[in-house]
C-alpha cells in the first residue's frame, strides 16, 4: 500500500487529453505526444520518469500501449482514464484488487455505528461555515446561517441516532444554501430534479466531484458500495457519497464565483419538460471550471483518503481521522 515516502518522492500527474494525445514508453520514460497538424509526425509534450509517478490520471481521449501498462505494473503506478466529466472509464492499480482485509473491515462495521459519519458531517459543516465567512457578508441572513451552523456543530457530539444526524446535516445544508446563494433567487436544494439553473449547476459539479473522489478510493481497494454514513442501496456507491461530503464546498464556492463573474448563467440552459438542461456547447466550459477547481486539491484528496484508510484499517480513535480544510 502507498506510504509516506510515496507522497514525498512521487507525484500524482493529471494529463489533460481533451484533444486526443498518446502515451508511450521510450528509454524507460513516459512520453506524452501530440499529432502535429497536417502531418503524420508527432511531437513530445513532456517526459516523466516512472520512478517519480505515484498515479497517472488521464482526462479525455488517449491511446495507451501495452509497454505503458507493463511499466505501471513494475513501478506500482495507478493508472486512471477519465472522461472530461472526470467519470473513470478505466482503472488499474497493482494493490487495490487484493485488499480483502479492508473489505472485511468494511463489512464488519456495525450498522448503527455513526461515529465516523459524525466526523464526516462535522467536517462538511465546518467547511460550509468557512465558505460563508469567505463571502465577507455581514447581512442578517448570513449571520443567522452562521449561528445555525454553530448550533449544529455544538449538537453533533451528543447525537447517537442516525436519523437525528441526518436531520442535523439537512438543517445545516438548508441554512447554508439559503445565505450562500441568496443573490440568485435561491429556493431550495433539490438534487437531480434540475428545477432551476443553480440546482442543475450543483448537480453537474457534485457529479464531477463524486467521480474524482471515486478514483482515489479505488487506489486503496475500498468496496465503494459500503458506506459509513450513506446506507447501502442498489448500485449506489455509498462510500463515495460519504467521503465527498467534506469536499462539497469546493463546488459550492466554484459555482458562486462563476455566477458572480457571469461565467455561468441561466442562459446556458434550455428548459425541456420542466427540467433545466445545459446546452451542449456549454459542456466544455462547465467541465473546465470544475476541473480547474478540483485538480489543485489532488494531493490533499490523496492524503485525506490515505489517512482515512489507515485509521479505518487500524480501528483508530475518531479523533485521529483526517479533516479536510477548504
Amino acid at each position: 500500500m502507498f506510504t509516506n515516502k510515496d507522497i514525498e518522492y512521487r507525484s500524482i500527474f493529471v494529463i489533460n487529453c481533451i484533444h486526443e494525445r498518446s502515451l508511450r514508453v521510450s528509454n524507460g520514460e513516459l512520453l506524452l505526444e501530440e499529432q502535429i497538424e497536417d502531418s503524420d509526425k508527432t511531437k513530445t509534450l513532456t517526459k516523466l520518469p516512472f520512478q517519480k509517478i505515484l498515479a497517472l490520471f488521464v482526462v479525455g481521449h488517449i491511446r495507451i500501449t501495452t509497454p505503458l501498462i507493463e511499466k505501471c505494473q513494475k513501478f506500482g503506478v495507478a493508472l486512471v482514464v477519465m472522461k472530461p466529466s472526470l467519470r473513470p472509464v478505466f482503472f488499474w492499480a497493482n494493490s487495490a484488487e487484493a485488499n480483502f482485509l479492508l473489505h472485511q473491515q468494511q463489512y464488519s462495521l456495525e450498522k448503527d455505528d455513526i461515529s465516523i459519519a459524525k466526523v464526516l458531517v462535522e467536517n462538511k459543516i465546518v467547511n460550509q461555515k468557512k465558505a460563508l465567512l469567505d463571502t465577507r457578508r455581514k447581512d442578517e441572513l448570513t449571520n443567522s446561517s452562521l449561528s445555525k451552523l454553530d448550533e449544529c456543530l455544538n449538537a453533533l457530539p451528543d447525537i447517537v441516532d442516525y436519523n437525528v444526524l441526518m436531520g442535523i446535516e439537512g438543517t445545516a445544508a438548508k441554512s447554508f444554501f439559503q445565505s450562500f446563494y441568496q443573490d440568485y433567487d435561491w429556493h431550495q436544494r433539490r438534487p437531480r430534479t434540475k428545477c432551476d439553473a443553480l440546482n442543475a449547476s450543483l448537480d453537474i459539479g457534485y457529479t464531477m466531484l463524486f467521480n474524482y473522489i471515486e478514483c482515489f478510493l479505488r487506489m486503496f481497494g475500498f468496496d465503494l458500495y459500503v458506506g459509513v454514513y450513506h446506507r447501502m442501496w442498489f448500485k449506489r456507491k455509498s462510500l463515495v457519497c460519504d467521503i465527498m461530503e467534506p469536499f462539497r464546498p469546493i463546488i459550492d464556492k466554484t459555482i458562486r464565483t462563476a455566477w458572480n463573474r457571469k461565467q455561468f448563467s441561466e442562459k446556458d440552459f434550455i428548459v425541456s419538460k420542466g427540467e433545466y438542461r445545459l446546452k451542449f456547447e456549454k459542456n466544455a466550459d462547465y467541465c473546465k471550471a470544475f476541473f480547474d477547481a478540483l485538480i489543485p486539491y489532488k494531493a490533499e484528496v490523496f492524503k485525506y483518503v490515505q489517512n482515512y484508510y489507515r485509521c479505518f484499517m487500524g480501528r483508530k480513535s475518531i479523533t485521529q481521522y483526517p479533516v479536510f480544510k477548504i
